[in-house]
């Protein structure tokens, strides 16, 4: 089977079931055993008696063993199960326990309920579990900022990168993409304890999120099926804090007529991005909904994309 039918059928797995509580509460994720090591490791080398220069040195270190932890067990697991339908299924599994698009779907969701129900308390709440903003001091539109700021560039991040990846390198290459982009999430801020050792891991991130990135965005534009979101991407993206970030979000700003960026507050301290699609009013409540029906669009045109993939490989 090819690579592409692989995520294909993993993304379909991932979409239907996710990952059931059941198992979460008998063996939790694999990206939480990803961060638990990324934690320990952290803990025992970014010390701050050690040189800048060393730290970052152990910051490397810490970025290849990690992704070389993800990716030599899903070699293995590659080279030993047979090529047999069982162990297409097999594979399909676990290459689906690294795929989020059912609980991005469901995180948003939640806070798109809360905010439609007038509870802004319970929306900064359940937005603080999809952001790294601080929400406490977030108002209607600021919470619904997030919101369609994180199911962007989640969209990205956490589906249609690692389907790209995969859909190149097989399980290993999306084990592989997985380990980087969890790096980043928690050794890639930009303070004085983590900037210094998390930094290789960061721009390794923002390596690996290059054409993904700018893919994510192409293809919610073209769901949206709004030549204002492309507009709105090509002349906003690069104005984004991250480099690629801003396709994705730009995109979902344009798409839905709507302004993305502004104020945030991470790790308390205070930042002001640039406005996309600046001229735009702020998102409300029905606006996170238009969002979420975009991304299910957006998925569809993933499905049907690793569809061709898979057919085109499949022809002699």
């Amino acid at each position: 089977m090819s690579s592409a039918m692989l995520m294909l059928g993993a993304f379909l797995v991932e979409a239907i079931c996710g990952w059931p509580n059941w198992l979460y509460r008998s063996i939790r994720h694999p990206v939480v055993w990803i961060g638990s090591l990324i934690s320990a490791l952290e803990a025992a080398l970014n010390r701050d008696r050690f040189t800048p220069a060393t730290r970052r040195a152990l910051g490397m270190l810490t970025t290849l063993v990690v992704v070389a932890a993800a990716t030599l067990p899903a070699c293995l697991l590659v080279i030993l199960l047979p090529e047999t339908s069982v162990g297409f299924a097999v594979e399909v599994a676990v290459a689906s326990s690294l795929l989020a698009s059912r609980s991005l779907y469901c995180h948003v969701l939640r806070v798109t309920r809360h905010l439609e129900h007038n509870d802004l308390a319970e929306a900064r709440q359940a937005v603080g579990h999809i952001v790294s903003r601080d929400p406490a001091e977030l108002d209607t539109a600021g919470v619904a900022r997030a919101n369609l700021e994180s199911l962007a560039e989640n969209a990205s991040d956490g589906v249609i990168a690692p389907l790209f990846w995969g859909s190149l390198l097989g399980l290993p290459g999306l084990a592989a993409y997985k380990a980087i982009n969890t790096l980043d999430s928690m050794l890639g801020y930009r303070t004085d304890r983590l900037w210094t050792f998390g930094g290789f891991a960061a721009r390794l991130d923002d390596a690996a999120n290059l054409i993904p990135a700018r893919l994510a965005g192409g293809l919610i534009a073209l769901a949206s099926f709004r030549l204002a979101a492309v507009r709105v991407m090509l002349h906003d993206a690069r104005n984004h804090r991250s480099p690629n970030a801003g396709w994705p979000e730009s995109a979902m700003a344009g798409a839905l007529d709507i302004r993305l960026g502004g104020l945030r507050v991470d790790a308390g301290s205070e930042t002001v991005d640039p406005w996309l699609n600046a001229a735009a009013p702020d998102p409300g409540p029905s606006d996170t909904r238009r969002g979420l029906h975009l991304y299910v669009r957006t998925m569809l045109l993933v499905a049907l994309l690793l569809f061709a993939l898979a057919v085109g490989r499949a022809q002699p």
